[in-house]
């Protein structure tokens, strides 16, 4: 199994970037994906999530400027990323989970970094 993250950056605040998860070894249309976020110092957090046709799941500190989906066809999850903010400043990192709860499965991080 492997998740390749790409797609992060630096932008200036208000920008936009699009991160992308590919995955091979998984069906990610089958299973719960999701995007983290850590920072130096602090716990990794959930920012995204999706599985199924279900409701997506955001963060509140997110919602309404991060859109989480997928192409089943290239199995691959994005993370469309706009009005983007300085404390959005992060490792960004997908992730797959089989059970809904237990994130088993671990891409390698991009950096965004949000300047003011």
């Amino acid at each position: 199994v492997q998740l390749q993250a790409s797609g992060g950056g630096l932008v200036q605040a208000g920008g936009s970037l699009r991160l992308s998860c590919a995955a091979s070894g998984l069906t990610v249309s089958s299973l719960r994906m999701g995007w983290f976020r850590q920072v130096p110092g602090a716990e990794r957090e959930l920012v995204a999530a999706i599985i199924w046709n279900f409701s997506p799941y955001y963060q509140d500190s997110v919602k309404g400027r991060f859109t989480i989906s997928r192409d089943n066809a290239k199995n691959t999850v994005y993370l469309q990323m706009i009005s983007l903010k300085p404390e959005d400043t992060a490792v960004y990192y997908c992730a797959a989970s089989r059970t809904g709860s237990d994130w088993s499965y671990w891409g390698q991080g991009t950096l965004v970094t949000v300047s003011s």
